[in-house]
């Protein structure tokens, strides 16, 4: 049988659910980075695979299936927005350490990784050293698309369009 896997915001707390029984919980504030790793082009939301989800001491790993994507960022885009935390990889770019990766190769029936949450020392490095694009929200990141494809349009990227946490 499966898991049925959700999250929501209760007040400025981001919930997880699995089975209807709460089974974490973040409080938004803490959030210091979001990032999203997607497949294909990243044009559509169906392209988003799982997020990073970094605090001082945890890294969250929320996959698409937990809706983390979709409601807790797309709800309160605003929000994030104001945070100017939430930042973009191509799945190419974004390796996790080795006991997350999922595949056929595993005889696993996931090709991403579970929802988890571990000590940030254990993911940061490999996420420091991840080609991002950000700080943008979804809607700066498809209007940034849309400039970028205009005739005569600026060849190189805009600054700050590529940043590393130092």
């Amino acid at each position: 049988m499966s898991n049925t896997w959700r999250t929501a915001w209760h007040g400025q707390d981001i919930v997880v659910y699995r089975d209807e029984t709460e089974v974490d919980r973040v409080s938004a504030s803490q959030i210091e980075r979001v990032v999203f790793v997607y497949e294909g082009s990243g044009e559509s939301p169906g392209d988003l695979l799982h997020a990073v989800v970094e605090t001082a001491e945890d890294c969250l790993i929320f996959p698409a299936e937990t809706g983390f994507s979709g409601r807790i960022n797309f709800e309160r885009v605003d929000y994030w927005a104001g945070r100017g935390c939430v930042y973009w990889v191509h799945q190419s770019h974004a390796p996790l350490p080795m006991r997350l990766r999922r595949g056929r190769w595993w005889l696993r029936l996931s090709s991403g990784p579970a929802y988890t949450r571990l000590p940030r020392g254990e993911v940061a490095p490999l996420v420091d050293h991840w080609p991002m694009e950000g700080p943008q929200t979804w809607d700066q990141r498809k209007w940034r698309r849309i400039e970028r494809s205009r005739p005569f349009a600026a060849k190189h990227d805009d600054p700050g369009h590529h940043q590393q946490r130092a």
